[in-house]
């Protein structure tokens, strides 16, 4: 017997900046819900592309005017600002933020309004599939480290095997009244806005809830200079939002500043000292037979050795680039108090 009647009317915000390459891709799987069309509403804030994403987007409401598609300026071109603007501009009861790098599995909005509605969690969320951003060796080896246990830590909504409480969600769904309950995305943090506002509903007593069943594809960046940028504002940002509530910090998180500090220390004191550079050197090759040994496995699963080599430098990518981020952010807040660049 069903729990749930699949009539709450869905808004679906979305922020959206030259994703020519995937806005269509998103559209036609929303298009393709096996929820009710009528019922739901999509509203992209667009931050002014440059590309080819509004005909993207106009060439798909040309053809499919049974969904209902809105675009609005987000003249502030940031994340929180594009789905605070987009859920302003939507009316549904229930509201499902999205990304236009994700493409939600056919039954993503009916499977994550029926866990809400069976009270399952204040935000409901499933697991992101990460794909390579391109097609070749590289892209490949940065989607694994994305969703490596080595790259990313214990982060459910990327390794979760059963569904279960969560410190976030990637894309999660939740009533539009709990957005007046605890206000919307924090529009001071440019990154980290999805965790730091699934805080403030754990701190107002909600639950976070993953649920596996439910399964997203996400795009990971195609190459190490857009991968480093990506996970040095994620570290930036972090300290900003740990600053504001320093409970939430956990042990994925602290490892990467800490390693890449005790690097930088060593690095520093073998100037004058002989034993501390032998001790970085062999620091460094342990780190470095521990991500190879992590990645040898899915090499030969997946019958390329390109990706032995790949998948260790993407995840030393990913921890020196966060890491680094979160050290820069911490000096730019010691020596600048609460005034804080970008």
């Amino acid at each position: 017997t069903e729990i749930y009647t699949l009539s709450l009317h869905d808004a679906l915000p979305i922020s959206c900046y030259n994703e020519e390459s995937t806005i269509g891709e998103l559209l036609s799987a929303i298009y393709a819900q096996t929820y009710p069309l009528e019922k739901i509403e999509v509203v992209i804030a667009d931050g002014m592309s440059t590309d080819l994403t509004r005909e993207r987007i106009n060439d798909f409401k040309e053809h499919h005017p049974e969904l209902e598609t809105r675009v609005v300026e987000n003249t502030k071109r940031t994340i929180p600002a594009a789905l605070n603007q987009a859920i302003d501009e939507s009316r549904g009861e229930v509201i499902t933020r999205m990304d236009a790098h994700a493409i939600p599995a056919i039954d993503y909005i009916e499977k994550s309004v029926a866990a809400l509605e069976a009270g399952m969690g204040s935000n409901v969320g499933g697991v992101i599939d990460i794909r390579p951003g391109k097609d070749n060796w590289i892209a490949t080896s940065i989607s694994i480290a994305a969703a490596h246990p080595l790259g990313v830590g214990d982060a459910r909504y990327r390794t979760a095997t059963r569904a279960m409480e969560a410190d976030t969600v990637a894309f999660g769904t939740y009533y539009r009244s709990l957005v007046e309950k605890i206000g919307k995305y924090d529009e001071t943090l440019l990154v980290n806005e999805d965790y730091e506002f699934n805080t403030r509903i754990r701190k107002s007593g909600g639950r976070i809830w993953v649920d596996p069943a439910i399964r997203c594809v996400y795009y990971s960046r195609a190459d190490l200079r857009s991968l480093a940028r990506q996970y040095f504002r994620y570290g930036f940002w972090k300290f900003l939002m740990l600053v504001r509530y320093p409970k939430t910090l956990r042990w994925r998180q602290a490892l990467p500043p800490l390693f890449v500090a005790g690097v930088l220390m060593l690095l520093l004191l073998s100037i004058f000292w002989k034993f501390a550079g032998i001790f970085l050197v062999v620091t460094l090759l342990l780190y470095l037979l521990i991500l190879t040994g992590g990645s040898l496995a899915i090499a030969s699963r997946k019958k390329d050795l390109l990706l032995a080599a790949g998948v260790p430098v993407a995840i030393m990518t990913i921890h020196f680039a966060w890491g680094s981020g979160f050290l820069w952010s911490l000096i730019k807040k010691a020596f600048s108090g609460n005034k804080h660049g970008n």
